[in-house]
């Protein structure tokens, strides 16, 4: 069968999504399952708008989803466009709610009813079609009632979704001729539409040439190019503005992370940022309140560090520093691992930590990145910190602190792409990125963004550049 449900629960419906989840692969269908992962406190809508959201764009055929009672998800997913839930608690609720309704998200409530009963709910639900024409009308005057408005932004949002393996090869070349006038212009101080004043000597390269100005026209490169490149550059706050053209500020973390940081720092940092436009600034967990104010009317985002460098810290309190953070402020999360653990081979407790800041960053839609600190690992261990990364649903992976013996090297890019690869998790390379030409060996060994704390790799010259976040 080649059918798709999404499947999703709280807490209290863990269990219970977990035995639904082993019987419909039993049956052949094809799961997405979209947590929560264990019996820790969680709250519900989040997991609902997961799968609501799965149906609605197509990914997922239907939808189901557990919580205590089943009505809360059920509302939950009814705010999502496209989606229309019910609560069914036996097969003819579960008949009626497919016949008569066309349904496609179905909740249920773990303290109802049991794994048995379920189980056949949730089969009456997914073989059962709408096809009469009185109840088709009627499912279309539902549909109906959502607003020409609420249609259109729920389209676009979608829109946003999509990666950027939907852009054609000449959409791609544009951006790239574009990228390449800006780099032009900043490293011959041109404007866009003219040539540079003298000519250069060069070794072309498949993406970019070692002098760092002709952008050479490769549409699959520049996909990876923009993925490091648009999304995330970082630069010292000690380079000045007029050295960065307006383009390329936006993709910039403006960082400040060094112990000795004063709040007059944090100020400084946050009003460049603003000045300049750039993505974010990443701080320290105790300044985030103070960048957050200094940042209230700004489009910058804050971002902070969790277990942050040693990652010595215990699971449960890395989670309330997530939460504390995000409720601060801050909407990205970069947490250290504990690295003693999983040299001690204890797996279990570094899942248990990832995933419970991976949770707290679901719950308050920040991005989750894990920083494996892989200076101080084995192979073995790279790996196996990945494969955990991965089963508790980061979005990224990170080389190393920048604090650890050395930074990112391209074999430990390659290895972490290789163990992370179809699963749409990003690969960070941070540390020791010194030169456009090692920021291209990490693209090429399977990065999709570049971390740095000291200038960014296309503006002339460069000036002692690192890519970290």
């Amino acid at each position: 069968m080649s059918i798709s449900i999404a499947l999703g629960a709280d807490h209290g419906g863990f269990p219970l999504k977990e035995a639904i989840k082993k019987f419909l692969e039993k049956e052949g269908y094809q799961t997405i399952d979209c947590g929560t992962d264990s019996t820790e406190a969680v709250d519900y809508p989040v997991f609902a708008a997961k799968v609501a959201r799965k149906v609605a764009s197509g990914e997922a055929r239907f939808g189901v989803i557990v919580d205590g009672a089943g009505i809360g998800s059920s509302m939950a997913a009814n705010k999502i466009a496209g989606v229309r839930a019910a609560l069914c608690y036996d097969l003819s609720s579960a008949n009626n709610a497919r016949e008569h309704n066309d349904a496609n998200v179905l909740t249920l409530g773990s303290g109802l009813i049991g794994s048995s009963l379920a189980q056949q709910i949730v089969k009456k639900f997914i073989t059962t079609e709408c096809t009469e024409d009185r109840h088709l009308k009627r499912v279309g005057m539902i549909d109906d009632l959502q607003t020409p408005k609420e249609k259109s932004e729920a389209m676009e949002t979608n829109s946003k979704d999509q990666s950027l393996e939907s852009l054609s090869d000449a959409d791609i070349l544009k951006i790239a001729e574009r990228v390449g006038q800006i780099v032009q212009s900043s490293a011959g101080n041109v404007t866009p539409n003219q040539q540079p004043a003298s000519s250069h000597d060069h070794q072309d390269t498949d993406m970019v040439c070692h002098c760092g100005v002709c952008a050479e026209k490769q549409p699959d490169t520049y996909r990876k190019f923009m993925d490091f490149g648009v999304e995330r550059l970082g630069i010292h706050d000690a380079t000045g503005a007029e050295s960065v053209p307006e383009d390329v500020a936006k993709c910039i973390d403006h960082t400040i992370l060094k112990p000795d940081a004063t709040e007059d720092d944090i100020k400084t940092l946050c009003a460049e940022a603003d000045e300049f436009q750039f993505a974010t600034v990443c701080i320290s967990p105790s300044y985030v309140p103070l960048a957050a104010k200094e940042l209230e009317n700004s489009s910058v985002k804050v971002c902070t560090v969790v277990g942050f460098p040693s990652g010595a810290h215990h699971p449960t309190i890395k989670a309330m520093e997530t939460r504390r953070a995000i409720r601060d402020g801050a909407e990205e999360i970069d947490m250290v691992i504990n690295v003693g653990a999983l040299k001690s081979g204890n797996d279990e407790l570094v899942y248990r930590d990832i995933r419970m800041v991976c949770e707290a960053c679901e719950d308050g839609g920040a991005i989750s990145k894990v920083i494996i600190e892989a200076a101080l690992l084995n192979d073995d261990e790279k790996v196996r910190a990945c494969t955990l990364a991965k089963k508790a649903r980061a979005d990224f992976v990170k080389t190393s602190t920048g604090f650890g013996p050395h930074g990112a090297t391209a074999a430990d890019v390659e290895l972490m792409a290789r163990t992370v690869a179809h699963t749409g998790i990003g690969v960070k390379a941070a540390g020791g990125i010194r030169s456009f030409e090692d920021a291209q060996d990490m693209i090429k060994a399977g990065a999709t963004r570049i971390g740095a704390s000291a200038g960014i790799a296309i503006v002339k010259k460069a000036r002692t550049i690192t890519m970290s976040s």
